[in-house]
Parts: C-alpha cells; sequence; structure tokens
C-alpha cells in the first residue's frame, strides 16, 4: 500500500508543541496538522521546506487590535475593511497568524454582525474573531446575543474616557455598570469582561497640575496617570470580581503594582487575569526621544514594573500578551506637530504592534534570556487560543490543529525603519531606529506559505470568521 502525499511538510526543525520541544517537523493537508515528529515518521509531501535547524512555532495569536481607527479617514464599516488588509498583510509578514479585533460603535453590535464577518472574511490575510466595546446601556442589553454571535469577550472602559480623547467616542463605565456587566457575564459559559483599568478622576487633575507647570514632555505623560492610577482600578475590578463570581481580564496592563495585586486575587481562587504589551516590556518614559511615539494609554512606566511585569510572565501572573496595536497615519498621531509636538493634544495609541509582536519578544524576551522559547510560546499563542475560546484549533502544533506556522531564526536582525513594516503606515512605531534580532523567515495560515523570506505570497481574503463557545472552533 503506497502511503499517500499531503500537500506540506517542515523538516529540520525544532518543533514547539505543548508537550515541549523535538528534532523533526510537522506535515499538514488540506490546511490541517497531520503529522508531528521525527522526519521518518511523516508522510511526503508536495512541497517541503527546509527550517534549517531553527525554531517551527505556531503562529502567535494577538487578541488585543484595533481595526476601524483609520475612520478618521473613513466611516468606521469602510475603515474596518481597509484595517483588515493593510493590517493583517503586516501580521504575517510578522508571524502573527490569528488576531481578535475590538468592535467599537455607538450603535448596537448584532444588526452589523453580518458585516462585521463579511469584513474580516473578504479583505483578511488570517483567520479572526471578534471582543465587543460595551460602553452604551444598548451595548449591555445585547450581551446575550453577541454571545450566540460567538463574541464572549466584552470591554468595558471603568473610569476612562470621562475627559480624554473625545475624538475617539467612547463612553466609560462607572461601578454600577461595571457591576452588571460582570454579573451578567458570569451567566455565559466561557464570558470574560475585559477591562481599559485608570481612574480617571485622579488622573484629570494630575495633568492639570502638570499642564500648568508648562510640562509638555513624554515623563509628563506618565506623571499624569501615575502607577497608583491603574492599582486602584484593578484592585476595585479583583473585588468586584470576587463579588460576582465572574471572570475578569484586565488589558495592556503597564505596572508592577498591578502584577502583584493581580496574583493576590489570583491566590484567593478569583479569576482575574492580565495581559501585557511589548511596548511595557520593552521601553520606559524616560526615553524622551520617543516624543509623542510613545504617548500610550496607560502610559510607559518605570524600570521596576518593567521588571515586575517581566517576572509576572515567567511565574504565571502574567499568562497573556497582545499589542493594543491602533493603525493612525503619522499626521492624525502626531496633530500635524511632529514627533516632538503636543504630548497632551497627539493621539494615544502604538502603531505596528501585530508586524513588530514576535520580532520584539524574540528580541528583547528569547535572546535576552528574559523568558523561554516554551513559554514564550504558551503566552503569545497557546494561552490566548484558550483564553478566547480557540485553542485546539489555534495556538498550539498538534495533529488536528490549523497549520498556522511560523519559522524563527534567532540570530536574523532587522532595524527598524521606514522599510521594516507592511501595514497602512510604516514610518512611526516606539521599536523605530532599533534593531530586532530573532526574525520570522516563513510564515504558514491554513497550510499555505503565505510569506517566504520577506515575500507576501498570497491575496487578501478567503479566511475564516472564529465564532467562539460552547459550539464555537473546539475540535470534534
Amino acid at each position: 500500500m503506497v502511503e499517500s502525499t499531503v500537500d506540506l511538510r517542515v523538516v529540520n526543525a525544532r518543533v514547539v508543541t505543548p508537550e515541549g520541544t523535538l528534532s523533526g517537523g510537522v506535515a499538514a493537508d488540506d490546511g490541517i496538522i497531520v503529522g508531528v515528529g521525527t522526519e521518518s515518521n511523516l508522510p511526503d509531501a508536495e512541497r517541503e521546506i527546509d527550517a534549517e535547524g531553527n525554531y517551527l512555532i505556531p503562529g502567535f495569536i494577538d487578541p488585543h487590535v484595533h481595526w476601524g481607527l483609520s475612520r478618521y479617514e473613513y466611516e468606521y464599516h469602510e475603515g474596518l475593511e481597509h484595517d483588515f488588509e493593510t493590517e493583517t498583510r503586516g501580521a504575517v509578514h510578522g508571524g502573527v497568524t490569528t488576531v481578535v479585533n475590538f468592535l467599537l460603535q455607538k450603535e448596537p453590535y448584532v444588526p452589523d454582525m453580518d458585516f462585521f464577518k463579511q469584513a474580516g472574511e473578504e479583505n483578511s490575510y488570517i483567520d479572526f474573531a471578534y471582543h465587543a466595546i460595551v460602553h452604551q446601556d444598548h451595548h449591555v442589553d445585547e450581551i446575550e446575543q453577541l454571545a450566540e454571535e460567538g463574541i464572549r469577550s466584552y470591554k468595558i472602559f471603568f473610569n476612562w474616557y470621562k475627559h480624554a480623547s473625545p475624538e475617539l467616542g467612547i463612553d466609560h463605565s462607572d461601578a454600577g455598570r461595571t457591576y452588571k456587566v460582570l454579573d451578567k457575564v458570569s451567566e455565559i459559559p466561557d464570558g470574560v469582561v475585559m477591562f481599559h483599568a485608570e481612574n480617571e478622576d485622579l488622573a484629570i487633575e494630575r495633568r492639570k497640575e502638570l499642564q500648568e507647570e508648562g510640562r509638555n514632555d513624554l515623563e509628563a505623560w506618565s506623571e499624569a496617570a501615575p502607577n497608583i492610577c491603574e492599582a486602584m482600578q484593578i484592585e476595585q475590578i479583583g473585588q468586584l470580581t470576587e463579588y460576582t463570581d465572574s471572570r475578569a481580564y484586565i488589558v495592556h496592563m503597564s505596572t508592577g503594582e498591578g502584577v502583584d495585586i493581580c496574583e493576590r486575587y489570583q491566590q484567593k481562587g478569583v479569576n482575574l487575569h492580565a495581559e501585557t504589551l511589548p511596548a511595557f516590556l520593552s521601553h520606559t518614559y524616560e526615553q524622551e526621544d520617543l516624543g509623542v511615539w510613545g504617548k500610550i494609554s496607560p502610559p510607559l512606566r518605570g524600570e521596576e514594573s518593567k521588571k515586575r511585569l517581566w517576572e509576572g510572565l515567567r511565574t504565571g501572573v502574567v499568562d497573556y500578551m497582545g499589542t493594543d496595536h491602533c493603525p493612525h497615519k503619522i499626521e492624525f498621531k502626531e496633530k500635524e506637530e511632529g514627533k516632538h509636538g503636543d504630548i497632551w493634544d497627539a493621539i494615544p495609541g502604538d502603531n505596528n504592534g501585530i508586524e513588530y509582536f514576535l520580532p520584539v519578544m524574540m528580541s528583547e524576551g528569547v535572546n535576552k534570556n528574559r523568558i523561554s522559547m516554551e513559554r514564550l510560546v504558551e503566552v503569545c499563542a497557546e494561552n490566548n487560543a484558550k483564553r478566547w475560546g480557540l485553542y485546539p484549533r489555534k495556538g498550539a502544533l498538534v495533529e488536528g490543529s490549523d497549520a498556522d506556522m511560523v519559522i524563527v531564526d534567532l540570530e536574523k536582525s532587522a532595524v527598524v525603519d521606514d522599510d521594516f513594516y507592511h501595514t497602512m503606515e510604516p514610518r512611526y512605531s516606539t521599536f523605530h531606529g532599533e534593531e530586532l534580532t530573532g526574525l520570522p523567515t516563513h510564515t504558514i495560515v491554513g497550510g499555505e506559505t503565505v510569506v517566504e523570506d520577506g515575500e507576501l505570497q498570497t491575496d487578501p481574503g478567503g479566511r475564516n470568521y472564529l465564532p467562539r463557545g460552547p459550539e464555537g472552533v473546539e475540535l470534534e
């Protein structure tokens, strides 16, 4: 009996699996992994890729992006279609193979679900899911219907956006709405409430004081929302989560104090978890050369927080990674005043995160011995898939999973310049001018090689919306 030939196999690799790293390869057929192991145990394939001894890992999953922010040049729905194409093009160049985007509009979401699915299916280079930003009372009323549509994660801005960035069109949530959402979501299987955790009542007073002093520097932006702003809110979120017996997730956690609070609640058995960002693991407010490009919300912190966040990743207190990628044209980000313009008026948010995600974590994490490759794959792929109801279809190199894979050369380097990115706006990010070591050589999505040695091999579209929940994307 002649053994059948499959579509693809990757050989001569260090394959990172949930059980550990092995020498060998992975075989894929019809977009699905059909074999993981030594080369002698893999079937023949129509195409073979030699990994040349490099790591083969599951594609990263970015659970925190904001497609549609180019609505400042387009209407929101048109901007969503636009950003899916431009930003997921950057994703595949950077080794990210699945994305979870935040829906944001004042109108109800459910009537537009067909469009939201179509926008990604027709324009994305990768499979995608959605979170919903719940910032209106009618959004709270839609939660059960959103769950039926496969959206089981709901973000609220607890005490933030009372005053900041009115152009974003987001309404803040007080403790009452926060309680209502946590309580309602506690009854939804796999439901999670996501929190932007900053106390703006304090921040607005600090901002006024600093502006009166004439401050206009990156450190002032950090001082305007000091560490205590985040710590106060995470403490309240922990208490409300415990009270409602619900599930909470702190997005873009930036402080060492936040790690300490999460650890304390986790030890009590409260389902309070957190992600952090590559920017917070790599930068501090002392880097004044970042100018307004370094204006993020919450802000960059000091060295102690940076060190504690790395510790939290290693120990499991911080179990997830995202990027908070906000695609803006440079002119809008800077408000036409240049890189070192008005720190108060410039738009918050980092650019190109989905493309620098893997290179930064390899360069700053694995190559600097801050985190092992196996743990990095956990927090950037496997755990993200599990938290958002995508595992084991996504997030692992195991038989039956989607063949979303990345070959990483830990010695390959590049300087981040205007030619590094492949997104809508390649001209700025918090990593511009830095050399990153540890880059992808091949990105494979659904068994198809979409980027090889920096060259795009396919067209956008034909990707899948990933509904989540008991009847979502779990394997049989």
